[in-house]
């Protein structure tokens, strides 16, 4: 009496079988692969809010603090020929729309023309003192390269807009989503309108929640 044959056909030897084995095993460690790397990479922030910075004295501060406002992100310095339009600009919409639904965040970076030599604490005294300053201005972060800063790294890829010199501003909504961007060169008094309609928004919708 011969054997039953079995449920499934044996696989053969021979040099197809063995170019088969070669490709399902590369297939199961490229799967491997990527499922490793996944799990590795942090999770992708959903909200500029979400994340940590420093602040001039090099401590740590949660950008949580502000959300429910709208915020004004902007990387600064201190010996640009653009210095004093902006840092004047910045100033008048803090005082116009702050502090309880509007703030300016400023991070200064010497990555465009060494325009900012200026340790953290030294820019914060000189815009306070040159500009009577009242917005926070954070600790000096780099903006290119991999070290980039990740909470304006989280700016310039929901943006598709990296700065290229000093004073790029990205206008952020009370959740934390990027809404628009500009341009160094473009005059302070442009972002205005597009603020004040932010936070008209905003009040809206929290007298309508009430």
């Amino acid at each position: 009496m011969e054997p039953p044959e079995p449920l499934a056909p044996r696989l053969r030897s021979g040099p197809r079988a063995k170019v088969l084995a070669v490709l399902l095993a590369l297939a199961l460690g490229a799967g491997t692969l990527l499922l490793l790397q996944l799990s590795a990479r942090p999770p992708r922030a959903r909200s500029f809010y979400a994340f940590e910075v420093r602040d001039a004295a090099g401590r740590p501060v949660s950008l949580e603090k502000f959300r429910g406002k709208v915020t004004l992100v902007a990387n600064v310095a201190s010996d640009c020929r653009l210095t004093d339009s902006n840092y004047a600009g910045l100033q008048a919409l803090q005082r116009e729309f702050g502090p309880f639904h509007f703030s300016v965040l400023a991070f200064p970076c010497n990555q465009f023309g060494e325009a900012e030599p200026r340790p953290s604490r030294e820019v914060v005294s000189f815009a306070r003192s040159t500009y009577g300053v009242t917005f926070p201005i954070f600790h000096k972060i780099k903006i290119l390269g991999p070290e980039a800063e990740p909470a304006f790294r989280f700016l310039v890829d929901s943006s598709n807009k990296e700065p290229r010199w000093n004073f790029w501003k990205y206008l952020v909504s009370p959740e934390g989503h990027v809404v628009r961007s500009w341009r160094p060169e473009e005059p302070v008094d442009a972002i205005r309108p597009e603020v004040a309609d932010l936070i008209r928004q905003m009040i809206v919708r929290k007298r309508e929640d009430l």
